[in-house]
């Protein structure tokens, strides 16, 4: 009989323990193993749970959980791709640094101007730009709690510097700097303050010799006729030059303007340097010169604006013949390779230094200054040729050698009519 009840009584604790562990500890157990899984990011494959209700529920709650906690993720990659693609974009450099001036943030413009990596994150700021001047503008920003703008070279460009801090209430976090590359605004101010010289430099000769003589004239009236016709002769020199230089700056103002206005039309080229060598006959007989034009015989037109490109030839041989010796030879001459067109002027002259080749196509630069004011230049002739050749789509060169001469080619791509 003792054993009957001692075996009822271990069936009966076999039992129980079996229903405690049916209704308490497997159910908290399958709620560890979904909190394992979610831990590691993965999801697990039923969020059901074997239990009592209180069980079941916590069940659904970490299902509802993890669906919030993935729909977060989701959000939070989109924001943060979002935010990777307006950085990326930015062509403005853009760095941030953190209450102890480490780099957190540089994307790619910032790395680009100071030639860094995103191996820069984390690294302190003074270990990674070396550079005071920025140094110096962000601790500014963090000692002032306001921003604070500068300007700071990286490489050959200038950048303008704005450093903004931020804030935790009260606490400076870090500073926000953006780097907008000013070089070539600053350039473009240099050459318009440079232009701006340069005409006044042209301007003046001529306008103080002709208000000279015209004091003298006002102040003498016995003096001889033949010195009146000498000085009638100067003034005259000199007015032309204004014209010419007038003309020029007209021309280069249509030139750089939004609406150039190029009429393109089919031009043959041989009979446009005909047209040319013919009206130049005059000026190259004044300095006994020799024109020869060397063109394929098959030679295809080109679409371009006639009237500008005649500008061109013109300037071209303007410089030829006034830098020609006398009985020397101006070629004119074209050719057409690799979906090109090379129109060439070439004169047996004085030639150009090496040193002096690369700026003649600049405004106002001369290589030889006394003898081209002398000659009656106004120093514009090759800058109009060159935007005449870039509206065109084209380029320009030049080779020469002191003493032997100048080649000067207006290279134009060949344009179909559509």
């Amino acid at each position: 009989m003792s054993w009957i009840l001692l075996g009822a009584i271990i069936f009966a604790a076999a039992g129980a323990i079996l229903v405690l562990w049916r209704r308490w500890i497997d159910p908290w157990r399958q709620v560890q193993e979904l909190l394992n899984k979610i831990g590691e990011g993965e999801r697990p494959s039923t969020f059901l749970i074997d239990g009592p209700q209180s069980a079941r529920q916590v069940g659904l709650a970490l299902e509802n959980i993890f669906d919030r906690q993935l729909k977060l993720d989701r959000q939070l990659a989109q924001q943060e791709s979002g935010t990777t693609t307006v950085f990326t974009a930015m062509q403005d450099g853009l760095l941030v640094v953190d209450a102890d001036r480490r780099v957190t943030l540089l994307n790619q413009a910032g790395q680009k101007l100071f030639g860094l990596t995103n191996q820069s994150i984390g690294v302190p700021l003074f270990e990674t730009l070396r550079n005071p001047t920025i140094d110096r503008t962000i601790i500014e920003a963090m000692k002032s709690g306001a921003a604070v703008q500068g300007e700071v070279s990286a490489g050959d460009r200038q950048l303008e510097m704005n450093a903004v801090p931020t804030k935790n209430g009260e606490m400076v976090t870090g500073v926000v700097v953006l780097f907008h590359d000013i070089t070539d605004l600053r350039r473009a101010d240099q050459i318009r303050r440079d232009f701006v010289a340069n005409v006044s430099h042209e301007l003046r000769t001529p306008l103080s010799i002709l208000r000279g003589y015209i004091e003298t004239l006002a102040d003498d009236p016995n003096i001889s006729r033949s010195e009146v016709i000498r000085i009638l002769d100067v003034m005259e020199r000199h007015s032309k030059r204004l014209g010419l230089l007038a003309e020029d700056l007209l021309s280069l103002a249509q030139l750089e303007s939004a609406n150039p206005r190029l009429e393109r039309d089919e031009v043959d080229l041989a009979r446009l340097f005909d047209g040319v060598v013919r009206d130049w006959q005059k000026r190259f007989a004044a300095k006994k010169l020799k024109a020869a034009i060397d063109l394929p015989r098959k030679m295809a037109p080109i679409r371009a604006d006639e009237i500008r490109m005649r500008e061109v030839i013109d300037n071209l041989l303007d410089n030829a013949v006034k830098y020609s010796n006398e009985k020397g030879e101006i070629r004119l001459s074209g050719e057409q390779c690799n979906g090109e067109v090379v129109l060439s002027i070439h004169d047996n002259g004085t030639g150009i230094s090496r040193e002096d080749l690369p700026r003649i196509f600049e405004r106002f630069y001369r290589a030889d200054k006394a003898r081209s004011r002398e000659l009656g230049g106004t120093g514009l002739g090759l800058a109009i040729v060159k935007h005449i050749a870039q509206l065109h789509g084209g380029r320009v060169e030049a080779d020469s050698e002191v003493g032997r001469g100048t080649t000067v080619r207006v290279i134009l791509p060949i344009v179909t009519e559509t």
